[in-house]
């Protein structure tokens, strides 16, 4: 890592800023001993040019400090990345998906997913994460013809057909398989909402199907509280990094406390906003948003990233996405440099991981 005093953009620049107080031990992780890959950048692009920008724009960027103490300053840093090629996500992807499966995966069928991938260079890890977004984009773009069969699948559910069966039946995740079920009842989506935030308010067989349908349910399930949790965590981790490299920023909680009480909501949050002039290999980054999953090139979580990354850009400049699971070489979101958890010290995630399935 190499710290210059920022030149020209940033030669102007005033005094003040903030500096985010906690700090965590980190120890050198292993792995990323691969070279970066060619930048998609073009260190001329107007998104670029716009990070640049930010430490002399006026009126300042949502959020960024008018005033930094010291001067921001350039800081480079190597991020190794390991990519997965695109052949391989494919490969991948036809052994790990099977009709109707969309809950967690007994241990046998983990086993023979790692077997069958061992001579991909995909860790069993990444492929278990690019099944979540094969899955939730099945769903995704099935879900208008799940739902203009709800009628016959409520036909079916009422004639003593289980959710589960209807789920492999149909080739849908089992919680939106029996949001349908209710739908061909002619329940509102208000009403199914409500009922499923509360299942104890359904009739027996009802809640008992519904619990089972969320018990086998990954992609579409009301309880996402460990997911969530999961990716707070990795949060953590992205500041530990940053901190040990002495670099300034700000975070989604700083931002949204800052933005609810000057505008009543949360406007624009990424999950670290650079204070400083962070170079990773040689592109500058003017925030950074941490994703807990594997970056697959599919065209649902690519449009939503890159709807996400367009507001960035728009009132930052260009930043980095920082995938957990790595990501597929050929994802590209414009805007954003692609990054992988090479060089973190995952120890708080793993210990969060342990925690939860022992609990």
């Amino acid at each position: 890592m190499v710290l210059l005093r920022l030149e020209g953009l940033l030669s102007e620049e005033k005094s003040g800023g903030r500096r985010r107080g906690r700090r965590r031990g980190r120890r050198k992780s292993g792995g990323g001993e691969n070279p970066p890959k060619e930048q998609v950048a073009d260190k001329q692009s107007d998104s670029v040019k716009r990070a640049l920008a930010r430490f002399n724009a006026n009126p300042a960027p949502i959020g960024f400090p008018t005033e930094i103490d010291p001067p921001p300053k350039t800081i480079e840093v190597n991020w190794p990345l390991n990519e997965v090629p695109k052949e391989v996500q494919k490969q991948a992807g036809e052994i790990i998906m099977r009709r109707g499966e969309f809950g967690f995966l007994p241990q046998e069928r983990v086993d023979e997913i790692a077997d069958q991938i061992s001579d991909l260079p995909i860790s069993l890890e990444q492929a278990l994460s690019l099944r979540n977004a094969l899955n939730q984009e099945k769903s995704v773009y099935s879900h208008h013809k799940l739902m203009r069969r709800s009628n016959e699948l409520n036909r079916r559910y009422d004639s003593g057909e289980d959710v589960i069966s209807l789920s492999k039946r149909f080739d849908a995740p089992p919680v939106n398989t029996f949001r349908a079920i209710l739908t061909g009842r002619g329940w509102s989506k208000n009403r199914i909402k409500e009922s499923l935030k509360e299942p104890s308010r359904l009739k027996k067989r009802d809640r008992e199907q519904f619990e089972l349908a969320e018990s086998l349910d990954r992609v579409s399930s009301v309880n996402q509280d460990e997911t969530h949790q999961a990716s707070m965590v990795f949060e953590d981790v992205l500041y530990a990094y940053f901190d040990s490299i002495g670099v300034r920023y700000r975070t989604q909680d700083d931002l949204m406390a800052e933005q609810k009480r000057a505008e009543g909501r949360a406007i624009i949050t990424p999950d670290l906003l650079m204070i400083d002039d962070v170079r990773i290999n040689g592109v500058p980054c003017a925030w950074i948003d941490a994703k807990h999953f594997f970056g697959a090139d599919l065209k649902f979580p690519r449009k939503k990233t890159q709807k996400q990354v367009d507001r960035y850009v728009a009132e930052y400049g260009h930043g980095a996405i920082v995938y957990r699971h790595g990501f597929c070489g050929g994802l590209r979101i414009m805007g954003a440099e692609q990054l992988d958890a090479s060089p973190l010290d995952l120890t708080l995630l793993d210990e969060f991981h342990e925690k939860s399935k022992n609990s």
